[in-house]
């Protein structure tokens, strides 16, 4: 049969709108599950990858290193504790230093002071080739620094030292200070409030830093020499020596010795060790010697902190070095000392106060600058 020409043609079937909508719609979600699925597939496939040469890193660069010959140690309170000294007349100095550093910072500076004085260091647990034993804190670093005084035979009449510490130092000479007040002769707070603040790396940081990662980037930056020099160079600035092959051993060795990683994690959980700033004004009542020393250019601290410091602790207004920044001792040895020399001279003077300084202390006057009694 033909067609008939005249009949009208039949209207397609009805289209649905929204069946179509959801055609691009549904193709576009199975797209994105697909590359969700590689995606997942990817990252678990990287993550075994890593993993596994994490542990095969870690189990090649297992071996640590041995501590150089010929070290001194003594037994500090509960601690076997490496030391040094310098100097075998005059007034005792003694030197504490701050997180992640040793008795080789002092190694510029000592020599200096020990023209006209016995200079005694020591390396705080947790750092250097000191016994690793915690709690990193500042009640067991005091604890460890007046049993140090001990040992050397050092607090009683004459022989009272000037204690400086350096960054967290501060806060252990602090603490020692205000313990036992009659032992000290003199404080010094170099590059270091004392404070408790936080400081440090973030807490979220010990939950994804894990090992056997956490171990893994922490022995691959040791091994960089690049990362050593540029974190000595922000802090030192371009008044310190470059390092040379012995200056990069000398901050990396101390954490490459057994138990130096574990003692690390736990010091970075706990964060840059301080005091509450209440505690650090006690200092204010404690009548001996202080006075406080900044890099001008330190920018680890605040450009108010060195003022606030010094009224904080009783302290004359501080010196600031130009130009140096967070490691004075090593940029600027000799304005160091001067700052030292000029403490020690202020810390003899009240050892035996002239009949003026006598009248000052007992009318109140000069209370932070001379030891009452």
């Amino acid at each position: 049969m033909r067609a008939d020409p005249r009949a009208e043609p039949l209207d397609p079937a009805p289209s649905d709108p929204k069946a179509e909508d959801e055609i691009p719609a549904l193709r576009r979600s199975l797209w994105i599950r697909r590359w969700l699925r590689r995606l997942a597939l990817t990252c678990a496939v990287l993550l075994v990858a890593v993993t596994t040469a994490s542990f095969i890193y870690n189990a090649v660069t297992a071996r640590r290193a041995v501590p150089p010959g010929g070290l001194r140690y003594v037994q500090a309170a509960d601690i076997r504790t490496r030391y040094r000294t310098w100097g075998r007349t005059g007034s005792p100095i003694v030197l504490v230093h701050g997180a992640f550093e040793q008795v080789d910072t002092w190694s510029r500076l000592a020599p200096l002071l020990a023209r006209d004085h016995r200079v005694y260091a020591l390396d705080l647990t947790g750092d250097g080739y000191s016994q690793r034993r915690g709690p990193y804190t500042v009640g067991h670093f005091t604890q460890q620094l007046l049993g140090f005084l001990n040992a050397m035979h050092l607090g009683g009449p004459g022989e009272r030292p000037l204690l400086v510490g350096h960054s967290s130092g501060a806060a252990t000479v602090t603490e020692a200070a205000l313990r036992a007040p009659g032992r000290i002769g003199g404080v010094m707070l170099l590059d270091g409030d004392a404070l408790d603040t936080g400081a440090g790396p973030p807490p979220a940081l010990k939950y994804l830093l894990i090992d056997p990662y956490r171990t893994s980037l922490l022995r691959l930056g040791l091994g960089a020499d690049w990362v050593i020099r540029s974190v000595y160079d922000t802090q030192c600035g371009s008044a310190c020596p470059p390092l040379d092959a012995a200056g990069l051993d000398q901050w990396r060795r101390p954490l490459r010795v057994p138990g130096a990683e574990a003692a690390l994690w736990s010091m970075l959980g706990a964060g840059v060790p301080g005091l509450p700033a209440d505690q650090v004004a006690r200092l204010a009542a404690i009548h001996i010697p202080k006075s406080v020393v900044f890099g001008g250019q330190d920018d680890v601290f605040s450009r108010q902190t060195p003022q606030q410091t010094a009224r904080r602790i009783g302290a004359p207004p501080p010196t600031l070095i130009p130009g140096a920044r967070h490691l004075t001792m090593i940029s600027s040895p000799h304005e160091v000392a001067t700052a030292v020399e000029a403490l020690v001279t202020r810390s003899a003077q009240c050892a035996v106060p002239s009949t003026s300084q006598r009248i000052r202390m007992a009318s109140g006057g000069d209370a932070t600058v001379c030891i009452s009694g």
